[in-house]
C-alpha cells in the first residue's frame, strides 16, 4: 500500500514537472517555473514541520542606539533611498532571490504591501548570499520581479546581507545589537524578514518559512 501511495506521488510530481515545462512563461526559466509551482507545497510542509515557529521579537521595545532613519540605500534605479522618508510607517525589509523555493513570496509581499499600504512599506534587498540563487544583474532582477510577480514596492540594488565585508550597512544595523538595540541574528536564508515599527524600532524577525500573509505577521501590523 505504501508503495502504491509513493508511486502516485512520483507520478503526480512528474506530471506537474511536465506541465510546467510545457506551459513555461518565456520570461521565466524552467527552474523558476518549477519553484513557483511547488511553492504552496513548500509552505504547507513548513507548517507541518513547524518551520518559522520561533520568531525573535523585541518584547521590551528596546530603542536602537543608532537611528534607523540615518540609514539609506541605493534603489535598483540607481537613486538614493533615504530612510528618513519612512518615518511614521512600519517597514518590512526582506532579502530576496529569483531562484529560491521561496521566490513566490514576492507575490505575497506585494499583497501585503497593497493591503497595508497606508501604514507599511516593504523594501526588497536582492542578494546572492545563499547558494547562488540571485545571479542576475540589477536590471534583470527588476524585470523579473515586476513581470512575474507584479512587484511595485521598492527594490534596492543587489547586495550582501550576511555578516562580512560585503554586508550592506542596512543589514549591519539589522544584525548588530549595538546598533539596533537587541538583535544579532543574520538572515538564515532568502526571504528572511525584519519588521521595524513607526518609530524606527526593530520589533520582529520572521524566518523564510513564515509567509508574509501569515497571521503572526499581519497581527504585528
Amino acid at each position: 500500500m505504501v508503495f502504491e501511495v509513493m508511486k502516485k506521488i512520483v507520478i503526480t510530481i512528474i506530471a506537474i514537472v511536465l506541465l510546467v515545462i510545457i506551459t513555461k512563461r518565456k520570461d521565466m526559466t524552467i527552474k523558476q517555473s518549477l519553484l513557483k509551482s511547488f511553492y504552496p507545497a513548500l509552505m504547507q510542509m513548513g507548517k507541518w514541520f513547524g518551520s518559522g515557529k520561533t520568531n525573535p521579537y523585541n518584547k521590551s521595545g528596546v530603542a536602537p542606539n543608532v537611528s534607523f532613519y540615518s540609514l539609506s540605500a541605493n534603489g535598483i534605479d540607481g537613486k538614493e533611498f533615504d530612510f528618513a522618508t519612512l518615518k511614521g510607517k512600519k517597514v518590512m525589509i526582506v532579502n530576496t532571490a529569483s531562484d529560491c523555493g521561496y521566490t513566490a513570496q514576492l507575490a505575497d509581499l506585494e499583497k501585503l504591501q497593497t493591503q497595508y499600504q497606508n501604514k507599511l512599506v516593504v523594501l526588497a534587498f536582492p542578494s546572492n548570499d545563499f547558494k547562488n540563487q540571485e545571479t542576475g544583474e540589477n536590471t534583470e532582477i527588476e524585470a523579473f520581479c515586476k513581470k512575474n510577480y507584479g512587484v511595485s514596492f521598492p527594490i534596492m540594488v543587489k547586495t550582501g546581507v550576511i555578516k562580512g565585508p560585503a554586508q550592506h550597512p542596512v543589514y549591519t544595523w539589522l544584525t548588530d545589537s549595538k546598533k539596533n538595540g537587541w538583535n544579532d541574528k543574520d538572515p538564515e536564508w532568502n526571504f528572511s524578514k525584519y519588521l521595524i515599527n513607526e518609530e524606527g524600532i526593530l520589533m520582529y524577525y520572521f524566518g523564510p518559512g513564515v509567509s508574509p500573509l501569515d497571521e503572526v505577521v499581519t497581527s504585528a501590523l
